[in-house]
């Protein structure tokens, strides 16, 4: 049997020893440079190759052992990307390209790997429509070595205020609206007084001319997987699951709607996530994550929000760093950030929203206790990029600990993730009661 350096488990020292695959990296690289020494050259060894299709754009990721020497041009008629790999010898791992491609993916229709000359493999990808490729390579990091990444975007990227207008709800459809959104958009709501408030101050409820439009944030996704559990679930594939239910919920009820960053398994920078909230001129921001820790016996759920000055405790600084670090794993374009944003962002005063988003925080832990162990029983405060939207309530909803073998598969249990979203809603529901959006915000943008 070989391993992926194409040596026998007999023959390879690292295979023997077991070694985990950033010893097993080290190893090769160490290989490599003996080769080096020996002949003179030596080359690059690709160790996967992954594409994650999604409506938003398709990625493709090459993996190697070394930092990718290539070139690339667009082909027309018909519409191709063509990357040249130097020092790159074809091997399975290549071969194995047109196997990853999907019939459903929105922008690929084939791609195909050969020996266009001695070291260097040409790699072709077939297109079914035009689109603006983004090439760029990884540093390593975690468990990833060097990475090639090819993200295939359509030429003209997708509109979500507009999109989130044109999408009539359930109700709508039942109520004949012709899809236009205006009717949705604009029609007359009164949110529910809250149960415990005096019965003048429920004649006094504002009436909101809008739609309470909630942005869910399925944490991680694509390459990034988030939290592993023991079992080996993905915490990417548990919050996306949640978000998707919590969703349908919101959809349901006549006086909100729901926009996921992303429906898929594909990666969403931070920055992008906080963006896409703000033009759709999002009322909440939910992030939806499942946590975990070195040892198997940490469990409950947790809440966060923003913290300006510093975070309320150690672990809630350590978790933050490590929510913030997704943007290394899963692979962000530099080139393509926006500066200017980010800047706007950190220098705007987030006082009122960071008090708005501790009310919200406190609302969703009250019903998060009734489902399941609180980690602890208070809203904690924590640098988490994903909440930094100036003008938006937003928290950070650790559901479970998915490190905890128990807790784990209550994540993966359909009945339990219901119970996740709908203690989730109540919570929103309850902060919606009590702090209703003002009802002349937010109208002109979306009627």
């Amino acid at each position: 049997m070989r391993d992926r350096t194409g040596q026998s488990a007999e023959t390879n020292p690292a295979s023997r020893r077991g070694l985990s695959r950033r010893e097993l990296l080290k190893f090769t690289g160490a290989s490599l440079t003996l080769l080096v020494t020996r002949t003179g050259h030596a080359a690059a060894s690709l160790l996967a190759v992954r594409v994650w299709p999604a409506e938003e754009y398709t990625r493709i990721t090459l993996e190697g052992t070394a930092e990718p020497k290539f070139t690339h041009m667009l082909v027309k008629d018909p519409e191709r990307l063509v990357v040249d790999l130097e020092g790159v010898e074809l091997n399975s791992v290549l071969q194995s390209l047109p196997s990853k491609v999907l019939d459903t993916d929105p922008y690929i229709r084939l791609i195909r790997a050969g020996q266009n000359r001695p070291g260097v493999v040409r790699v072709v990808i077939e297109l079914k429509a035009e689109t603006n490729p983004q090439v760029f390579t990884l540093k390593p990091v975690g468990d990833y070595g060097h990475r090639l990444v090819l993200d295939l975007y359509p030429t003209q990227p997708a509109d979500p205020l507009l999109a989130l207008i044109q999408k009539p709800s359930p109700m709508d459809a039942a109520a004949g609206d012709n899809g236009s959104g205006v009717q949705q958009a604009t029609r007359e709501l009164r949110p529910p007084p809250h149960n415990d408030a005096p019965q003048a101050a429920k004649r006094n409820v504002p009436q909101v001319n809008r739609l309470f439009t909630v942005v869910l944030d399925p944490g991680h996704g694509g390459e990034d997987p988030g939290a592993v559990g023991r079992a080996g679930s993905y915490e990417k594939n548990v919050t996306l699951s949640i978000g998707r239910r919590l969703k349908r919920k919101i959809d349901s009820d006549p006086g909100m709607r729901a926009v996921l960053t992303r429906d898929g398994d594909f990666f969403v920078p931070l920055a992008q996530r906080v963006t896409r909230a703000r033009k759709v001129q999002a009322d909440l921001f939910v992030s939806i994550h499942a946590d975990a820790f070195v040892r198997p016996e940490a469990r409950g759920s947790s809440v966060f929000v923003l913290s300006e000055s510093g975070a309320s405790s150690s672990a809630a600084r350590w978790l933050a760093q490590k929510e913030n670090d997704a943007d290394l794993i899963g692979g962000v374009n530099l080139a393509r950030q926006d500066g200017h944003l980010a800047r706007t962002l950190l220098d705007l005063s987030q006082t009122a929203t960071i008090n708005d988003s501790l009310k919200l925080g406190k609302a969703v832990l009250s019903e998060l206790g009734d489902i399941n162990t609180l980690h602890k029983a208070h809203v904690e405060q924590a640098g988490f990029a994903v909440l930094k939207a100036p003008d938006i309530p937003s928290i950070l909803v650790e559901t479970a600990f998915i490190s905890n073998p128990e807790e784990e598969r209550r994540l993966n249990d359909d009945a339990y993730q219901d119970k996740m979203a709908d203690a989730i809603l109540r919570g929103i529901k309850r902060y919606f009661e009590n702090n209703p959006p003002n009802p002349r915000t937010k109208v002109a943008q979306l009627g």
